[in-house]
C-alpha cells in the first residue's frame, strides 16, 4: 500500500492512462478524486474502484476552465479534507498535420487543455498540498516533451512546456516538501492513440525497440511510484517510459 491514507486527484481519469492511474492509486490505498469532462466514463471508473474495495469520487472538470480546476480542488477538500497527490494527466492530441496546415482553433484548444489546464490545476493543487504539509505532483508529458514528432506541432510544443512548468515548480517548492516530476510515455495503447493513428499499429509497434506499444497500466505503475514515499528524493525529473524509443 504505497499510498495508504493519501488523497489524490487524477485529471483525464475517464480513459486511457488517467483511468489506469486512478485505479492503481486506489489499489495502493489512496482515496481518489477523478476529474474529466464525461460523467458516464468517470462513473464507471469510480464503480470499478469501489467494487475492488477502494474509495473514489468524481468531479466533472474541464481543465481549460480555471474555475473548474478551482472547484475540483475545493470539492476534494470538502469531501476528503486534504490533498496529498495529483496526477495532471488531461490532454488531447489532434490529427497529425504539418504546421502550416494546422488550424488556429485546434492549436488554441491543444494549448488550453495540455498546457493552460496543467497550470490551472497546479495553481490550486499546490496551496492545498502546502496546507497538508507537502505532497507529490506527477505531470503527464510525453516523449514529445523532449524530441520532435513531425505533424504534431501543437502537441509537442505543449508537452515541452509541460516539462518546463514541472521543473520550475519543482525548484520553487523543493524546500516546502512538494515534489514535482514529469512522465514521458511513448506510444501507449489508449483511445487517444487509436483515434489518431488508426491504421498505423504495425508501425507504432515497430517504432519502439521493445517491439510493442505500451499499456496504460505500465505508465500507471511509474506514476504511482513517483507519487509515493519510495520516490522521496525524486523531484524535478523527467522520466521517459517508452520501450527504448528515445535511446536510439
Amino acid at each position: 500500500m504505497l499510498l495508504e491514507n493519501k488523497v489524490a486527484i487524477v485529471t483525464g481519469a475517464s480513459l486511457g492512462i488517467g483511468r489506469a492511474v486512478a485505479i492503481d492509486y486506489a489499489a495502493n490505498g489512496a482515496r481518489v478524486v477523478l476529474a474529466g469532462r464525461k460523467e458516464g466514463p468517470l462513473q464507471e471508473v469510480v464503480a470499478l474502484i469501489k467494487a475492488a474495495g477502494g474509495d473514489a469520487i468524481y468531479v466533472r472538470t474541464d481543465v481549460s476552465v480555471p474555475a473548474d480546476c478551482k472547484h475540483l480542488v475545493e470539492a476534494t477538500l470538502d469531501h476528503y479534507g486534504r490533498l496529498d497527490i495529483a496526477c495532471n494527466n488531461a490532454g488531447i492530441l489532434k490529427q497529425p498535420l504539418d504546421t502550416d496546415l494546422f488550424s488556429i482553433e485546434d492549436w488554441q484548444e491543444t494549448v488550453n487543455i495540455n498546457l493552460n489546464g496543467m497550470f490551472y490545476c497546479m495553481k490550486y493543487e499546490i496551496p492545498a498540498m502546502l496546507a497538508a504539509g507537502g505532497g507529490a505532483i506527477v505531470n503527464m508529458s510525453s516523449v514529445g516533451g523532449k524530441i520532435a514528432l513531425p505533424g504534431l506541432a501543437a502537441y509537442v510544443a505543449t508537452k515541452h512546456a509541460n516539462v518546463g512548468l514541472t521543473i520550475t515548480a519543482a525548484l520553487e517548492y523543493a524546500e516546502r516538501n512538494i515534489r514535482v516530476n514529469a512522465v514521458g510515455p511513448a506510444y501507449i495503447e489508449t483511445p487517444l492513440v487509436s483515434t489518431n493513428f488508426p491504421d498505423m499499429w504495425d508501425i507504432l509497434n515497430s517504432s519502439q525497440p521493445i517491439g510493442r506499444i505500451g499499456q496504460p497500466e505500465e505508465v500507471a505503475h511509474l506514476v504511482t511510484f513517483l507519487s509515493s514515499h519510495k520516490a522521496s528524493f525524486a523531484t524535478g525529473g523527467y522520466y521517459p517510459i517508452d520501450g527504448g524509443f528515445m535511446a536510439r
